[in-house]
């Protein structure tokens, strides 16, 4: 317990060692659904899916293992949603490269983050972003997050680029209903784990509803192998398809990783109260690093994009505070190895409602936000919307930012912009431009 409390000093975060284990397994559980989620995307390419799986697990691991002890904070790693996708339709089946080119292609993106995280930017860029925009960040991804959830259930379902209210009266979508109302019972009862209680509880009530299957649960070490992808990673021919293509996917990736890094960061602790009085996250700059060696390390063993999970707000909501959290949720993906079949038990459906809930909390922040100022307004309107309508953390960081600093500039503000803003805001708009090309 001694060893426990020098490595996270639990104390001066306030918490104890259950409360972050219990946040600990709440992420988990409600990071779960990549486990078999990114292997389906992956194995489009040609790559196996069970080398895919296994490199998901321990890429997880080994990132949220990083994040606990560099930087010490309660937010898990994995391969990033939509990233794999990008990785799949766009890097592969769009741009023609092999797997093993996009393996490569992940692996300098993760070089080139992991450049600039040890350098003297990696403490300014997040200092950088006006205090009204991390609020913005915090919201949108509230509604982000809430998005997930209710695509993850079914409750709304997306076609021809539309959303739509769906079948809400059986299956997953009710079952989801019913534990969002449970969990919201619970936390109005102020219980203690109220996130983990109703995963669990969601997760019962789903058996005889046909939604949790436990049949055929085994445990079985029986063609687990990494070999198909373990170091199968291909630096040859990647200037065949011409050198703009290349930097377009290079760019890509290591800007969404980095921002979708540190809006997660941001947006989360800044709900959680976890922010010190300039509005950083102690230790924030470390887990920028962990995440982009994890990326580095992912694409080694064989899977795209590895970034901080927006899901790691469920643990956090749960009281988590310290990288305790991490390290139990890092140890459940290692032993999701062999123990996968019981992990998938728990539906989709039984998670959705816990990022609901989240998502509820951390829109919250636009009560810190000046809506009579345009100057203001307009960045901060831009940044939550595009989170959940264009589907990406990053993409509403960089409407925010560019905004922000159109804005101020037309004003005649320029010096109250922050120079790295600046430089923010040229990148993101040379990713936007070299990605239409």
């Amino acid at each position: 317990m001694q060893l426990l409390e020098k490595t996270f000093k639990l104390k001066e975060h306030k918490t104890t060692v259950l409360t972050e284990v219990v946040g600990g397994i709440t992420t988990f559980f409600a990071m779960a659904y990549i486990i078999f989620v990114n292997p389906n995307f992956l194995s489009q390419t040609g790559m196996d899916h069970t080398a895919v799986m296994l490199a998901t697990c321990i890429s997880a691991a080994i990132g949220s293992l990083l994040t606990a002890f560099l930087a010490n904070v309660p937010f898990a790693q994995a391969p990033g949603m939509g990233l794999n996708a990008f990785f799949t339709y766009t890097i592969c089946f769009g741009m023609g490269y092999t797997w093993q080119q996009g393996l490569a292609i992940v692996f300098i993106s993760g070089l080139i983050f992991l450049a600039v995280t040890v350098s003297p930017l990696r403490s300014k860029i997040i200092a950088s972003i006006p205090a009204s925009l991390k609020a913005a960040i915090s919201a949108g991804i509230g509604l982000f997050i809430c998005l997930i959830g209710l695509l993850n259930a079914g409750i709304v379902t997306a076609g021809n680029n539309l959303l739509d209210l769906s079948n809400i009266t059986t299956g997953a979508p009710l079952l989801a209903l019913i534990g969002l109302l449970l969990t919201g019972v619970l936390m109005a009862w102020k219980v203690k784990g109220a996130l983990f209680i109703g995963i669990i509880l969601t997760t019962l009530i789903g058996i005889p509803m046909g939604q949790t299957n436990v049949s055929n649960i085994s445990i079985s070490f029986e063609g687990i192998s990494m070999a198909p992808t373990f170091f199968k990673l291909s630096f040859s021919g990647l200037f065949a398809m011409g050198v703009l293509p290349l930097l377009t996917a290079v760019i890509t990736f290591a800007m969404c990783d980095c921002f979708d890094t540190v809006g997660t960061l941001l947006g989360t602790a800044g709900a959680s109260g976890m922010l010190d009085k300039d509005g950083n996250l102690p230790g924030g700059d470390r887990a920028l690093i962990a995440d982009a060696a994890a990326t580095c390390v992912g694409a080694l063993l064989g899977t795209s994009t590895v970034t901080t999970f927006v899901e790691s707000s469920t643990g956090i909501s749960e009281g988590a505070r310290t990288g305790l959290s991490s390290v139990v949720t890092g140890l459940l993906f290692l032993l999701a190895c062999v123990l996968a079949p019981i992990a998938g038990i728990i539906p989709s459906a039984a998670t959705a409602p816990a990022l609901i809930i989240v998502g509820m909390f951390m829109i919250g922040n636009v009560a810190k936000i000046d809506w009579k100022d345009p100057e203001v307004a307009l960045p901060c309107f831009l940044t939550i919307a595009m989170m959940p309508f264009a589907y990406s953390i990053s993409d509403g960081i960089g409407f925010g930012i560019i905004s922000y600093t159109v804005i101020k500039v037309c004003r005649g503000k320029v010096k109250e912009v922050p120079v790295l803003m600046y430089v923010l805001s040229v990148l993101f708009v040379a990713m936007y431009v070299l990605s239409a090309l």
